[in-house]
Protein backbone atom coordinates (compact mmCIF):
# COMPACT_ATOMS: atom_id res chain seq x y z
CA UNK A 1 0.00 0.00 0.00
CA UNK A 2 1.37 3.45 -0.72
CA UNK A 3 -0.09 6.22 1.28
CA UNK A 4 0.81 10.05 0.64
CA UNK A 5 0.17 12.60 3.14
CA UNK A 6 -0.67 15.82 1.72
CA UNK A 7 -2.06 19.20 2.20
CA UNK A 8 -3.43 22.06 0.67
CA UNK A 9 -0.85 24.73 2.32
CA UNK A 10 1.95 24.49 4.34
CA UNK A 11 2.33 24.65 7.91
CA UNK A 12 -0.72 22.22 9.04
CA UNK A 13 1.45 19.35 10.10
CA UNK A 14 2.00 17.23 7.26
CA UNK A 15 5.27 15.79 8.11
CA UNK A 16 4.15 16.11 11.69
CA UNK A 17 1.64 13.39 10.32
CA UNK A 18 4.22 11.28 8.35
CA UNK A 19 6.65 10.69 11.24
CA UNK A 20 4.14 9.95 13.68
CA UNK A 21 2.40 7.36 11.40
CA UNK A 22 5.73 5.78 10.00
CA UNK A 23 6.59 5.97 13.98
CA UNK A 24 3.64 3.16 14.76
CA UNK A 25 3.36 1.44 11.59
CA UNK A 26 3.76 -2.08 12.16
CA UNK A 27 4.61 -3.79 8.87
CA UNK A 28 7.68 -3.05 6.75
CA UNK A 29 7.60 0.41 5.88
CA UNK A 30 10.16 2.77 3.17
CA UNK A 31 8.92 6.24 4.37
CA UNK A 32 9.57 8.51 1.50
CA UNK A 33 10.19 12.77 1.68
CA UNK A 34 9.05 13.94 -1.68
CA UNK A 35 9.05 17.73 -0.23
CA UNK A 36 12.28 17.78 -1.91
CA UNK A 37 12.25 21.53 -2.40
CA UNK A 38 11.75 21.57 1.54
CA UNK A 39 12.69 18.22 3.09
CA UNK A 40 12.06 17.74 6.72
CA UNK A 41 10.81 14.23 7.40
CA UNK A 42 14.68 13.43 8.35
CA UNK A 43 14.76 15.55 10.96
CA UNK A 44 12.14 13.53 12.97
CA UNK A 45 13.00 10.03 11.97
CA UNK A 46 16.92 10.92 12.08
CA UNK A 47 18.05 7.94 9.10
CA UNK A 48 21.23 6.84 9.25
CA UNK A 49 24.39 8.76 7.34
CA UNK A 50 23.75 7.80 3.59
CA UNK A 51 26.39 8.57 0.01
CA UNK A 52 24.67 10.77 -1.97
CA UNK A 53 22.96 9.87 -5.57
CA UNK A 54 22.47 12.18 -7.67
CA UNK A 55 19.86 12.52 -10.51
CA UNK A 56 19.97 13.55 -13.81
CA UNK A 57 18.10 14.73 -16.54
CA UNK A 58 18.52 14.32 -20.82
CA UNK A 59 19.32 17.65 -22.03
CA UNK A 60 20.05 18.50 -25.46
CA UNK A 61 24.15 19.39 -26.29
CA UNK A 62 25.42 20.97 -29.53
CA UNK A 63 27.54 20.39 -31.99
CA UNK A 64 27.79 23.60 -33.69
CA UNK A 65 29.92 22.53 -36.70
CA UNK A 66 26.70 20.40 -37.89
CA UNK A 67 24.11 22.74 -36.91
CA UNK A 68 22.47 24.74 -40.50
CA UNK A 69 20.32 26.80 -38.50
CA UNK A 70 16.97 24.86 -39.80
CA UNK A 71 15.11 25.93 -36.99
CA UNK A 72 13.28 22.78 -36.93
CA UNK A 73 14.17 22.17 -32.99
CA UNK A 74 13.47 26.25 -32.22
CA UNK A 75 10.03 25.82 -33.77
CA UNK A 76 8.87 22.36 -31.78
CA UNK A 77 10.14 23.25 -28.61
CA UNK A 78 7.19 24.44 -26.44
CA UNK A 79 9.60 26.25 -23.85
CA UNK A 80 11.79 28.18 -25.52
CA UNK A 81 14.89 26.29 -24.16
CA UNK A 82 16.49 26.60 -27.70
CA UNK A 83 16.73 30.15 -29.92
CA UNK A 84 18.62 31.75 -32.70
CA UNK A 85 20.76 34.74 -31.98
CA UNK A 86 23.03 36.26 -34.14
CA UNK A 87 23.20 33.38 -36.59
CA UNK A 88 23.97 30.59 -34.15
CA UNK A 89 21.90 28.09 -32.24
CA UNK A 90 21.81 28.79 -28.29
CA UNK A 91 20.55 26.37 -26.13
CA UNK A 92 19.23 27.29 -22.64
CA UNK A 93 19.47 23.97 -20.12
CA UNK A 94 17.63 25.27 -17.31
CA UNK A 95 14.89 25.67 -19.86
CA UNK A 96 13.96 22.30 -21.31
CA UNK A 97 12.10 19.83 -20.26
CA UNK A 98 14.17 17.08 -21.30
CA UNK A 99 11.13 15.72 -24.24
CA UNK A 100 14.08 14.50 -26.25
CA UNK A 101 12.36 15.76 -29.28
CA UNK A 102 14.86 18.27 -30.64
CA UNK A 103 17.62 15.88 -30.52
CA UNK A 104 15.02 13.10 -32.73
CA UNK A 105 13.88 16.12 -35.05
CA UNK A 106 17.90 16.74 -36.12
CA UNK A 107 18.44 15.39 -39.59
CA UNK A 108 21.83 17.02 -39.10
CA UNK A 109 22.63 15.21 -35.79
CA UNK A 110 23.57 18.50 -34.63
CA UNK A 111 22.18 18.00 -31.03
CA UNK A 112 23.04 15.07 -28.38
CA UNK A 113 22.09 13.42 -25.44
CA UNK A 114 23.32 15.59 -22.22
CA UNK A 115 22.42 16.30 -19.18
CA UNK A 116 21.39 18.33 -16.16
CA UNK A 117 21.93 17.67 -12.48
CA UNK A 118 18.24 17.48 -10.77
CA UNK A 119 19.28 17.15 -7.40
CA UNK A 120 20.39 14.19 -5.10
CA UNK A 121 19.00 11.20 -3.47
CA UNK A 122 19.53 9.90 -0.02
CA UNK A 123 18.47 6.10 1.15
CA UNK A 124 19.34 4.48 4.72
CA UNK A 125 17.71 3.17 7.14
CA UNK A 126 15.63 5.05 10.16
CA UNK A 127 15.61 2.62 13.17
CA UNK A 128 13.07 0.09 11.71
CA UNK A 129 12.09 2.42 8.63
CA UNK A 130 13.81 2.09 5.49
CA UNK A 131 14.26 6.09 4.56
CA UNK A 132 14.80 7.52 1.22
CA UNK A 133 14.57 11.62 0.25
CA UNK A 134 15.17 13.95 -2.50
CA UNK A 135 16.92 17.21 -2.38
CA UNK A 136 16.22 19.28 -5.45
CA UNK A 137 19.58 21.33 -6.51
CA UNK A 138 19.92 25.03 -5.81
CA UNK A 139 18.40 27.07 -8.67
CA UNK A 140 16.46 24.19 -10.16
CA UNK A 141 13.36 24.84 -11.01
CA UNK A 142 11.68 22.00 -12.23
CA UNK A 143 10.88 19.24 -9.29
CA UNK A 144 8.06 17.00 -11.10
CA UNK A 145 10.98 15.10 -13.01
CA UNK A 146 13.31 15.02 -9.88
CA UNK A 147 10.37 13.95 -8.11
CA UNK A 148 9.94 11.20 -10.68
CA UNK A 149 13.02 9.92 -10.13
CA UNK A 150 12.41 9.67 -6.38
CA UNK A 151 9.61 8.00 -6.92
CA UNK A 152 11.29 5.51 -9.70
CA UNK A 153 13.81 4.39 -7.14
CA UNK A 154 11.22 4.15 -4.13
CA UNK A 155 8.99 1.96 -6.47
CA UNK A 156 12.01 -0.15 -7.25
CA UNK A 157 12.39 -0.76 -3.67
CA UNK A 158 9.01 -1.94 -2.75
CA UNK A 159 8.74 -4.54 -5.92
CA UNK A 160 12.44 -5.85 -4.30
CA UNK A 161 10.41 -5.74 -0.86
CA UNK A 162 6.92 -5.41 -0.46
CA UNK A 163 6.97 -3.04 2.08
CA UNK A 164 4.48 -0.38 2.73
CA UNK A 165 5.32 3.10 1.75
CA UNK A 166 4.18 6.56 3.22
CA UNK A 167 4.82 9.75 1.37
CA UNK A 168 5.37 13.45 2.58
CA UNK A 169 3.96 14.79 -0.43
CA UNK A 170 4.92 18.77 -0.95
CA UNK A 171 2.08 21.03 -0.38
CA UNK A 172 -0.45 22.59 -2.59
CA UNK A 173 -2.25 21.48 -5.33
CA UNK A 174 0.49 22.48 -7.86
CA UNK A 175 2.28 19.97 -10.80
CA UNK A 176 4.95 18.67 -7.78
CA UNK A 177 1.98 17.87 -5.07
CA UNK A 178 0.31 15.74 -8.13
CA UNK A 179 3.18 14.19 -9.18
CA UNK A 180 3.54 12.90 -6.17
CA UNK A 181 0.15 11.59 -4.92
CA UNK A 182 -0.49 9.96 -8.39
CA UNK A 183 0.59 6.63 -7.67
CA UNK A 184 -1.16 6.36 -4.16
CA UNK A 185 -3.57 4.02 -3.05
CA UNK A 186 -4.76 6.06 0.15
CA UNK A 187 -3.99 10.18 0.15
CA UNK A 188 -4.28 11.55 3.92
CA UNK A 189 -5.22 15.45 3.70
CA UNK A 190 -4.06 17.39 7.04
CA UNK A 191 -5.45 20.59 7.54
CA UNK A 192 -6.45 22.84 10.31
CA UNK A 193 -9.91 24.48 11.46
CA UNK A 194 -8.68 27.76 10.14
CA UNK A 195 -10.48 29.65 7.46
CA UNK A 196 -7.35 29.12 5.61
CA UNK A 197 -7.23 25.59 6.39
CA UNK A 198 -10.73 25.32 4.96
CA UNK A 199 -9.87 27.21 1.39
CA UNK A 200 -7.01 25.11 0.88
CA UNK A 201 -8.61 21.82 1.87
CA UNK A 202 -11.14 22.48 -0.88
CA UNK A 203 -8.33 23.45 -3.22
CA UNK A 204 -6.94 20.17 -2.54
CA UNK A 205 -9.90 17.75 -2.33
CA UNK A 206 -10.98 19.37 -5.84
CA UNK A 207 -7.63 18.97 -7.31
CA UNK A 208 -7.09 15.65 -6.18
CA UNK A 209 -10.52 13.89 -6.72
CA UNK A 210 -9.94 13.41 -10.25
CA UNK A 211 -7.24 10.96 -9.57
CA UNK A 212 -10.04 8.47 -8.05
CA UNK A 213 -8.02 7.88 -5.13
CA UNK A 214 -9.67 7.42 -1.84
CA UNK A 215 -9.09 10.65 0.84
CA UNK A 216 -9.61 11.01 4.00
CA UNK A 217 -8.81 14.27 6.22
CA UNK A 218 -6.84 14.79 9.42
CA UNK A 219 -7.94 17.72 11.70
CA UNK A 220 -4.73 18.86 13.39
CA UNK A 221 -4.79 21.43 15.98
CA UNK A 222 -8.43 20.13 16.99
CA UNK A 223 -10.47 22.71 19.34
CA UNK A 224 -9.21 25.75 17.35
CA UNK A 225 -11.07 27.68 14.58
CA UNK A 226 -14.70 26.87 13.05
CA UNK A 227 -17.00 23.89 12.38
CA UNK A 228 -16.84 24.52 8.69
CA UNK A 229 -14.08 22.10 7.80
CA UNK A 230 -16.56 19.14 9.49
CA UNK A 231 -19.22 20.57 7.58
CA UNK A 232 -17.48 19.98 4.79
CA UNK A 233 -15.96 16.78 5.08
CA UNK A 234 -19.58 15.74 6.09
CA UNK A 235 -21.19 17.14 3.05
CA UNK A 236 -18.41 15.57 0.31
CA UNK A 237 -18.69 12.07 2.18
CA UNK A 238 -14.62 12.85 3.54
CA UNK A 239 -13.79 10.62 6.05
CA UNK A 240 -12.58 12.27 9.38
CA UNK A 241 -9.63 9.33 9.61
CA UNK A 242 -8.27 11.44 13.16
CA UNK A 243 -7.93 14.63 15.18
CA UNK A 244 -4.74 15.80 16.82
CA UNK A 245 -5.34 18.53 20.02
CA UNK A 246 -3.64 21.59 20.38
CA UNK A 247 -1.53 21.05 22.80
CA UNK A 248 1.75 22.45 24.35
CA UNK A 249 3.71 19.26 24.69
CA UNK A 250 3.40 18.61 20.62
CA UNK A 251 4.48 22.08 19.77
CA UNK A 252 7.39 21.84 22.30
CA UNK A 253 8.33 18.05 21.16
CA UNK A 254 8.06 19.24 17.26
CA UNK A 255 10.64 21.99 18.48
CA UNK A 256 13.09 19.23 19.33
CA UNK A 257 12.81 17.05 16.52
CA UNK A 258 10.61 14.37 18.06
CA UNK A 259 8.16 12.26 17.29
CA UNK A 260 5.04 13.35 18.54
CA UNK A 261 3.39 9.86 19.61
CA UNK A 262 6.55 9.81 22.30
CA UNK A 263 4.68 12.46 24.00
CA UNK A 264 1.49 10.32 25.61
CA UNK A 265 -0.23 7.56 25.47
CA UNK A 266 -3.13 9.35 23.97
CA UNK A 267 -1.17 10.37 21.01
CA UNK A 268 0.21 7.16 20.04
CA UNK A 269 -3.71 5.38 20.27
CA UNK A 270 -4.42 8.48 18.00
CA UNK A 271 -2.24 7.50 15.49
CA UNK A 272 -2.71 3.45 16.28
CA UNK A 273 -6.18 3.85 15.35
CA UNK A 274 -5.39 6.69 11.96
CA UNK A 275 -3.20 3.40 10.70
CA UNK A 276 -6.27 1.15 11.04
CA UNK A 277 -8.46 3.65 9.31
CA UNK A 278 -6.04 4.34 6.92
CA UNK A 279 -5.84 0.29 6.06
CA UNK A 280 -9.45 0.27 5.65
CA UNK A 281 -9.96 3.04 3.69
CA UNK A 282 -6.92 1.42 1.40
CA UNK A 283 -8.92 -1.70 1.50
CA UNK A 284 -12.06 -0.04 -1.11
CA UNK A 285 -9.96 -0.19 -3.88
CA UNK A 286 -8.17 -3.29 -5.68
CA UNK A 287 -4.51 -3.09 -5.27
CA UNK A 288 -3.08 -2.28 -8.29
CA UNK A 289 0.51 -3.42 -9.70
CA UNK A 290 3.54 -1.70 -9.90
CA UNK A 291 5.17 -1.55 -13.11
CA UNK A 292 7.25 1.28 -13.22
CA UNK A 293 10.61 0.83 -15.24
Amino acid sequence: MIISVASGKGGTGKTTVTASLSAVWDAPLLAVDLDVEEPNLHLFLHPEPAPPIKAWMEVPELNADKCTLCRDCVELCQFKALSIMISSLTLYPDMCHGCGGCIAICEQHALRPGKRELGVMYQSRAGKINFLMGTLRVGEAMSPPFIEQVKKRALKTIRETKQDVIVDAPPGVSCPAIASVIDSDVIVLVTDATPFGLYDFKLAWKSFSPLGKPMGAVINRAGLGTRHIYDFCREKNIPLLAEIPFDRSIAEAYSQGRIITDVSGELKAIFSSLREKIRALGSTTPPKEVDHA
